[in-house]
């Protein structure tokens, strides 16, 4: 059973999401909060599977309550999916930094939304190729370059692996591409994230771009 917590300030998007997600076999809603800070200790108190928080709330808002939650060893398992109403906004890629594994859209269809639940769950990130590069694209190719030197960890194979996620391919795309099995891209890429420190999928995105591993297009 994959178990929900539900963060946003909006009581109507909270008992729509609610609905939507219990009417499901695997998926049940251990709690709720209207404020980034409630939202936290709630996650401290049930320990979910995903936690789907939205961006702009009182008290505490959602980047820093996903910083919270990332930072927080007890909290290691909890998924973070952050909430926007726009897409691709300003806040997105200062979530992916501070934590989250991936976000979704308030108005995405709803098969779209549990399969996202689904996949958060798993550790996996909410990225599609789209995305990622819309994102660098936006943001990270606005930001200064830190040297390289933070993946100097990472042998030249779990650098390439790397490269890869960033590209947004799966493991089974990755697999294909470098003609290795699934199971030892999954290793490269556990590894590559232990290195580096990196929460999710979505950290060794940020990462890569970051430290110029991948290039945003000019």
């Amino acid at each position: 059973m994959i178990r929900v917590l539900l963060v946003d300030d909006q009581a109507l998007i909270r008992a729509g999401f609610r609905a939507l997600l219990e009417a499901e076999d695997d998926i049940e809603v251990v709690a709720e909060a209207a404020d980034g800070e409630r939202g936290v200790a709630l996650a401290r108190e049930h320990l979910p599977d995903v936690a789907l928080v939205d961006v702009q709330m009182p008290v505490m808002d959602g980047i820093e309550a996903t910083r919270r939650i990332a930072a927080d060893p007890r909290l290691s398992g909890v998924h973070v999916v952050i909430l926007t109403n726009y897409g691709l906004d300003e806040y997105v890629f200062d979530a992916l930094r501070a934590g989250a594994g991936g976000f979704m859209v308030k108005d995405t269809d709803p098969a779209d939304l549990l399969q996202g639940v689904r996949v958060a769950a798993r550790g996996d990130a909410l990225l599609s190729p789209g995305i990622t590069r819309r994102l660098i694209d936006e943001y990270v190719a606005r930001r200064p370059v830190p040297s390289g030197r933070v993946l100097d960890p990472l042998t030249n194979r779990e650098r390439e692996v790397t490269a890869l996620v960033a590209r947004g391919m799966s493991n089974d795309e990755i697999a294909a591409h470098m003609v290795i099995s699934p199971a030892t891209v999954k290793t490269h890429v556990s590894r590559a994230m232990i290195k580096l420190h990196a929460r999710d999928r979505a950290q060794l995105v940020v990462f890569a771009y970051e430290s110029g591993l991948v290039a945003p297009r000019g």
